[in-house]
Parts: C-alpha cells; structure tokens; sequence
C-alpha cells in the first residue's frame, strides 16, 4: 500500500486503517506492519473474519487505486530499534510485527541481535511460514512435527537457550497465546520487565 506524506515507522509499529460509508458511517481496525522502513509501500496481512466489516472489505471489495484512511505509525511500546538484542514469541496471525523485525534486521545487518520463536497449529495456519524458516525462526506446530520436532507448543526448557543475551522479548497473538506465552517467558527465568506484549481479540 502506498502512504502519502509517510513518516517513518519502526518494526513493531501498527496502522489504523479506518473505512468510512457515504452516510459518514465509520469502522476501523488496527494492522501491524510486515514491512520495513526501507520498503517504498506499507505491507499489511488482513486476515478474513466472518463478519468482519473491514478485513471483509479489504479481502473482498477493495481494489487497486482506492483511497483509504489510514493513521500511523501508531506504538511507542512495542517497536524494536534493531540494536537492543530481542526475542520474539509470537503466534498465528501475531507472527506479522516479527516479519517486520527480521527484515529491518537483516536490512540494517543485525540479524544477530533478533530472535524469533513462531508458534501455530499446523503450516497451514502460519503466515509468513517460508519467510520465517529462512530467516532461522523455531518454528513449533502444536498439531504436527516441524522436522525432528514432535507436535507440541514449545516448553521452557526448550525457549531458555534462546533467551541468552536477551534483553527484550515481544509477544504477540491472542489474547490465550499472549498469556501462554507471558507465563512461559517468566517459566524460563525472563524478568517481567522486559516483556512487551501485543494482544489482539474479535472486536464487538
């Protein structure tokens, strides 16, 4: 998507995308952002919900040269400055700020400093899956093998060694992911502190 006037965002940042009716009827829906700042457009993934008035539209109706109203780069608290050595515990659809960390990385030359464990219920359910595996991310289906890994979400003795050096780790997925996830980090002996969580939920 091209942004006019666009300010600069860093990874982990979101849009608002907001849709507006002739009768001035609105909706709006917040998306993450998988690209990077070096990309000359703004890469969204809409997942289609049943009902969704946006995803919906942006899946079904939208077309190439349409006009949308956007607002952002929007999150103070869950962006990376791709220096400070991170982890990332993201599930589903969560994977999205993740894809966005590992290409400012690798753009900026600090794939080292990014770490990035992804979890679904099968290669089905996990955007991005082909991207990830070439980016080194733990990949761990809780319904099928990954390789030699059995099914399974992934335990703390398994996301500890990941956990070396790290200062910050970001967590992003449902609201059920994000508190697996928060207890796992604590699990595996990671402060409190340093936890950024990103939570999302259908919206009434």
């Amino acid at each position: 998507m091209h942004v006019e006037d666009r300010q600069r965002h860093w990874p982990g940042q979101h849009y608002l995308i907001r849709l507006r009716a002739p009768d001035d009827y609105t909706a709006q829906r917040s998306y993450s952002l998988a690209s990077d700042d070096s990309d000359p457009l703004v890469e969204f993934l809409v997942e289609r919900l049943p009902d969704g008035e946006v995803s919906e539209f942006l899946a079904d109706v939208a077309e190439v040269g349409d006009v949308l109203e956007l607002r952002g780069p929007i999150g103070r608290w869950f962006r990376w400055d791709t220096y400070t050595p991170a982890l990332c515990l993201v599930g589903g659809t969560g994977v999205v700020p993740a894809v966005s960390m590992i290409r400012a990385a690798r753009h900026h030359g600090r794939s080292e400093q990014l770490r990035v464990v992804a979890v679904s219920r099968g290669p089905e359910d996990l955007p991005y899956a082909d991207e990830l595996a070439r980016a080194g991310a733990t990949i761990a289906h809780t319904r099928h093998e990954v390789g030699d890994r059995p099914p399974g979400p992934p335990a703390a003795d398994e996301l500890a060694p990941l956990l070396a050096g790290v200062e910050l780790a970001y967590v992003c997925g449902s609201a059920r992911f994000a508190g697996f996830a928060e207890d796992l980090l604590l699990e595996a002996g990671f402060s409190p502190e340093a936890i950024r969580v990103e939570r999302f939920g259908v919206t009434g």
